[in-house]
């Protein structure tokens, strides 16, 4: 998964995979098939932490700190290592859809999953009246999304944690509906 994460699909090669995987060629396609396969299985392993990580910190009390709890375990994990990558999905997977539609597909799922699990949290705090009632669960989600994908890129281009943090908490308040 590391590879992949740092590489990215294309660029990383059987070699690298075999080598970290402590695994030669022959043994790598008899237990995944091909790189694709692994590709996309690295990806949901990936995605299952990331699916972990999001639950919990979106089931605090209050929208805003599970929002700032979310984007700060999103931070962790993009953070973890000797160099920010940024997030697996976001960072490598939209170079490789054009030419592989089991991987935009799996992207496109990905997207929609979270979609979803940041709309119930927004209907969650309009439900209990920390979330405007007139504003759209489902734009807020879109743009809470949109936030994280920007926090991937700019780990990934080395801006530093701290600055992305700053960049959390000053659009937290936008995210909860504080402004139009």
């Amino acid at each position: 998964m590391r590879v992949f994460h740092r590489r990215g699909y294309s660029a990383a090669s059987l070699d690298e995979l075999a080598t970290a995987m402590g695994m030669n060629r022959p043994s790598i396609y008899n237990a995944f098939g091909d790189k694709e396969t692994l590709y996309r299985r690295s990806m949901e392993r990936f995605l299952d932490g990331m699916r972990a990580a999001a639950g919990v910190a979106l089931d605090a009390p209050r929208l805003g700190e599970g929002l700032e709890r979310f984007y700060t375990e999103a931070l962790g994990v993009y953070f973890d290592g000797e160099s920010p990558l940024g997030c697996f999905v976001f960072c490598t997977a939209p170079a490789e859809s054009v030419s592989h539609p089991e991987i935009a597909g799996d992207m496109e799922r990905a997207i929609g999953e979270l979609d979803s699990v940041l709309e119930r949290r927004f209907r969650r705090a309009q439900a209990e009246g920390e979330f405007p009632a007139h504003a759209s669960c489902r734009d807020a989600a879109r743009l809470a999304q949109a936030l994280l994908h920007s926090l991937a890129l700019r780990a990934r281009a080395g801006e530093s944690r701290r600055s992305l943090g700053r960049l959390v908490r000053s659009a937290l308040p936008s995210l909860c509906g504080a402004a139009p």
